[in-house]
């Protein structure tokens, strides 16, 4: 079944997201975007990085990998320390700081883990947003715990897939989008619609600046969609 008829071309798979997944952590989130499953648990430590000690500023951070089941085909546990793990794991680090006043934190740092159960594409942008909302929770944890003063949460931070298959723009591509895909481009944003990360790579033929420009604009709908089921669970 094609795309068309499957999904209209501007259409988010369906979006479920359960906060509170396990006990063990102050932030436990599992979002399900399709058929794409990731598990966001957010940890809180008392201390920062030897090179931020002694500066009162704190330190988000986090680790993004495949658990071995997730795929078709087993993922080696040691491939989680491979490159494209440690890209995403940036990608994630850098959107989550992007929203938070590190020297509102003091010296804490947060770790959120962010780990694969299920992949059918889009698993970054799945996992940003889940661990923007455990890393929330996590915040929320240690305002209880009296380890920060304020919440250090400026905005939120929401992230989407967005392509080009058959020379269409499509919106939240799956697996089989992705693989056929001739653009395939990352959308991270904040929710007063700042810009965090743009990942566009032309895997084919280049694209041109008008087909940038609707790309953007259908990870804009996406973005927002998801924003509202954050939005609605960190008001509880």
């Amino acid at each position: 079944m094609s795309r068309r008829r499957e999904r209209a071309a501007d259409a988010m798979r369906p979006v479920r997201i359960i906060q509170g997944y396990t006990e063990m952590t102050p932030g436990s989130v599992l979002i399900e975007m399709g058929r794409t499953i990731v598990l966001a648990t957010a940890s809180v430590e008392d201390r920062v990085p030897k090179w931020l000690q002694r500066t009162g500023s704190g330190w988000v951070t986090a680790e993004y990998a495949m658990m071995p089941g997730s795929s078709d085909r087993r993922i080696r546990r040691d491939q989680y320390k491979g490159g494209r793990s440690k890209e995403i794991s940036r990608l994630i680090g850098r959107s989550l700081r992007s929203v938070v006043n590190l020297r509102a934190m003091g010296e804490v740092m947060v770790t959120v883990d962010c780990d694969v159960v299920q992949a059918d594409g889009g698993t970054r942008t799945a996992a940003v947003n889940a661990a923007w909302l455990a890393l929330h929770d996590a915040f929320a944890w240690a305002l209880e715990e009296n380890m920060m003063a304020a919440s250090p949460v400026l905005d939120r931070v929401t992230a989407v897939s967005v392509g080009i298959v058959d020379g269409e723009c499509l919106l939240d591509l799956d697996y089989r989008d992705d693989v056929a895909a001739s653009v395939d481009m990352n959308v991270v944003m904040t929710g007063r619609g700042l810009l965090v990360e743009v990942q566009a790579t032309a895997e084919g033929l280049p694209f041109s600046r008008e087909e940038l420009d609707r790309l953007l604009d259908l990870a804009g709908i996406g973005i927002e969609q998801i924003g509202v089921l954050q939005d609605e669970l960190v008001a509880g």
